[in-house]
């Protein structure tokens, strides 16, 4: 047996077709992206970037945060912003509840250069922290550093 489809049924079969996959994607999207509230409110949670001079400007309010240098030991004892933590970099995942337990508390993080500071930023709000600010390295640093 041998059907013939008429160019004019054919082309209703394909658009129908086409129209089904695309209903059929488009549902897809719209299930996966609102499929977790709870994930895409993490993934817009960030770390803010302040200057050097918003940075000293908080330390000065006395108003009462966490100044915390991710950079190794051996950096820190060569010179630190005064009442700094230390707290590496590469020990944040592992060492941050004990050394920072109120994940609400203003964090200001600096590092040397200003690289591993907005790693470590990312990396405390992955973990939960809602008050992260960056604000660089120390070696644009202007203003008084201790041993």
């Amino acid at each position: 047996m041998n059907m013939k489809i008429s160019s004019p049924l054919r082309k209703g079969i394909i658009y129908t077709l086409l129209m089904v996959t695309g209903a059929m994607i488009l549902t897809g999207c719209s299930i996966t992206q609102g499929a977790s509230k709870e994930e895409t409110d993490v993934e817009q949670q960030t770390y803010t970037e302040i200057t050097q001079k918003e940075a000293k400007e908080m330390m000065d309010s006395k108003e009462e945060l966490v100044i915390l240098d991710v950079r190794t030991e051996e950096e820190y004892l060569e010179g630190h912003i005064e009442n700094a933590i230390l707290l590496p970099v590469d020990e944040i995942s592992n060492r941050a509840g004990e050394i920072l337990p109120d994940k609400d508390k203003k964090i200001l993080v600096y590092c040397r250069s200003g690289r591993r500071s907005k790693l470590a930023s990312e990396e405390l709000v992955k973990l939960g922290y809602t008050n992260v600010y960056e604000f660089g390295g120390i070696i644009d640093w202007k203003y008084e550093i201790v041993n």
